[in-house]
């Protein structure tokens, strides 16, 4: 608009005033409560709130709340409370039933439900060690914190369960048939627990059923990106790009491929034993 014009042009009302903001001339934004939790339609839960931006440069499945002093007290924890566990047995079976320490170290080595339920008890205590330090305390959602996702999350994998559970049985083979051509151990420790039905199908049950749900979450969820994170930062000091070698994705996807693994192992031991009515000689 020329200033010296003799007619000029009324300003437009939807347009603000010059100098005044947006609230000033009636015009006002909606912003989101920040008291409003955000939904997250997932399989499960709620994703894990965003870190300071300090971590921006990370993937996100790499911003996670925990650092190297906490992994110090969990290595701590998870030392402690196994010599707790057996030293809780050993006194146990020692002032309850007599038994020498040479004895009980055989108990614990021939003993299925002993060993399975001893295990079972450890892998307990670590998940609740985890649950209260990393979910109850800060506040966060347990699952997704420890990187458990739905399939599908990263836009080049695979979001059918049955690829990843494939990949396990093929796995398991291609490491069988590795297995036939390198001599191994005539005897060891572990093959004491499958001289009864009873000891076989417990550790088969704890192969498929436990053993993959606590370790990929040990190690992928909780081990992994602490590791990947540490590693990615030191890159990035170097003027390295480490964003994309790093994507740590969705536990599942190695769940998923550890049970098939397992699971075919648990398989192959059913049909060649006829269901655990034939175990195989020991020495």
């Amino acid at each position: 608009m020329n200033a010296f014009d003799e007619n000029p042009q009324p300003p437009s009302p939807d347009l603000p005033l010059a100098g005044l903001s947006s609230e000033d001339s009636g015009v006002k934004k909606e912003q989101a409560d920040p008291g409003e939790p955000v939904s997250f339609v997932g399989l499960l839960g709620e994703p894990p709130p965003p870190l300071p931006p300090a971590a921006s440069f990370l993937p996100e499945d790499l911003r996670i709340s925990w650092s190297w002093p906490h992994l110090i007290l969990f290595a701590v924890f998870v030392i402690g409370s196994i010599i707790l566990i057996q030293l809780g047995l050993v006194v146990y079976y020692q002032a309850e039933q007599h038994l020498g320490p040479k004895q009980v170290e055989q108990l614990f080595q021939t003993n299925p439900e002993l060993a399975v339920g001893s295990n079972v008890l450890w892998f307990s205590l670590i998940f609740l060690f985890l649950y209260v330090t990393l979910a109850v305390l800060p506040d966060r959602p347990f699952w997704p914190t420890l990187g458990w996702k739905k399939l599908g999350s990263a836009a080049d994998a695979p979001n059918n369960p049955w690829v990843y559970f494939a990949g396990g049985i093929a796995l398991a083979v291609l490491v069988a048939v590795v297995s036939s051509r390198i001599k191994t151990p005539d005897h060891l420790p572990i093959q004491d627990l499958f001289r009864s039905r009873t000891g076989a199908m417990l550790l088969m049950a704890m192969a498929v059923l436990v053993a993959p749900v606590v370790e990929e979450t040990v190690f992928r969820g909780y081990l992994y990106p602490l590791f990947a994170a540490t590693g990615s930062r030191i890159a990035k000091g170097l003027g390295a790009d480490p964003a994309s070698a790093v994507r740590a994705g969705t536990v599942l996807a190695s769940f998923l491929l550890h049970l098939g693994y397992n699971s075919m192992i648990a398989f192959s031991a059913i049909v060649t034993t006829r269901g655990f009515t034939q175990m195989p000689p020991h020495p």
